[in-house]
């Protein structure tokens, strides 16, 4: 069943970017972004193939968030496998996981969430996997949110005084199984008073800065301005912003760090400028396989993403776009990392891998 044709299903719980993914009632369902903050609704899956479709279609983004959704959509795809043949349904997973492996390329936590789950199929032997399976996205839902909190306080101890920030897209609760990355950092660091305005960029084409970040922030009562991307290196020229704080899809072994595109244009502007840039991402976002940034698969979209607005037209006829999701910023231009296991300062490749050991 296509995404345009399944009806939102409701839940007994109030809509929150902390219950953006919720498993209840033996079924998955998702927060749907795309039309946040205009309407609150939930859509109901069933299958690994419209687990992948959510993901592809951005009902869930943010790569902690899309690495959790995969993880449940495995569990999916065992049941309906399991139920079509219990003695060969790891066989009949393989396209199911395809499937899901493709819907995202850059989020690395999308493919690390799917290898921790097929580590577990030799164990699970003849029996049903999917109790087993659940188990384990439940458990990787529930680590994310504990990271998240952890490089909370861990951020948060960076900000030595009170000062104002900039965040670039969404790297909050939406983003995450719950607490999120930036987004957490912030909210730890306005817990503490150590924050006075959170100044959210628009984050063309998507929006997600304004329809999804500035929606977040309101609901935590966390004072938020919104500034069109082009607007942010003339507020850090009028003084007061000592941070950048921004999330990732994918870290290189050298703190190279991919995110939304425009996340490079605030660190070379916040470099100018003497503010700070720290990025706040779980470990499973660092992909130590990957050398630097030039190395990490960036995502094209639909050029009509940019073209058009609201589903009407506003590029001239005849005009192509441009559509990268990402881009990539050099770990020259990162301040601080900030994960689980700790934050690295000015971060290189030595660094990284000291991280990545502990």
């Amino acid at each position: 069943m296509g995404l345009d044709k399944m009806e939102a299903q409701p839940l007994t719980i109030r809509a929150s970017a902390d219950q953006a993914i919720v498993w209840a009632n033996d079924r998955l369902y998702l927060l749907d972004q795309r039309i946040l903050p205009n309407e609150e609704a939930y859509i109901e899956l069933q299958s690994a193939r419209d687990t992948a479709g959510a993901i592809r279609d951005m009902v869930v983004r943010g790569a902690p968030a899309i690495g959790i959704t995969a993880a449940f959509g495995v569990v999916l795809a065992a049941r309906s496998c399991f139920r079509a043949s219990p003695d060969a349904w790891r066989d009949l997973m393989a396209d199911e996981l395809q499937a899901l492996a493709e819907a995202r390329p850059t989020a690395v936590n999308l493919c690390w969430a799917l290898e921790r789950m097929q580590r577990l199929f030799p164990a699970i032997g003849d029996a049903d996997p999917e109790p087993r399976l659940l188990q384990e996205a439940q458990l990787i839902h529930r680590e994310d949110i504990a990271a998240n909190r952890t490089m909370g306080e861990f951020g948060a101890g960076l900000i030595v005084a009170a000062t104002s920030v900039i965040t670039h897209c969404n790297a909050g609760a939406l983003a995450t199984g719950g607490y999120g990355t930036a987004l957490g950092v912030i909210r730890s660091a306005h817990a503490a008073g150590r924050i006075g305005m959170v100044y959210a960029d628009e984050t063309r084409p998507w929006l997600q800065g304004s329809r999804l970040t500035a929606w977040e922030l309101a609901r935590d009562r966390i004072p938020v301005t919104l500034l069109t991307d082009g607007a942010a290196a003339s507020r850090m020229a009028q003084g007061g912003i000592g941070w950048i704080i921004v999330g990732s899809d994918r870290i290189a072994a050298n703190g190279d760090v991919a995110n939304k595109i425009g996340t490079y244009n605030l660190a070379v502007a916040a470099r100018y400028h003497g503010v700070k840039v720290m990025v706040a991402a779980p470990t499973s976002t660092i992909d130590m396989t990957v050398r630097c940034g030039k190395d990490i698969p960036i995502e094209s979209r639909d050029p009509a993403e940019v073209l058009q607005c609201g589903g009407r037209r506003v590029g001239a006829a005849g005009v192509d776009a441009w559509n990268p999701v990402f881009d990539v910023t050099p770990a020259a231009l990162v301040d601080a990392i900030v994960t689980e296991k700790g934050v690295v300062l000015s971060p290189d490749s030595q660094k990284m891998a000291e991280l990545m050991s502990r």
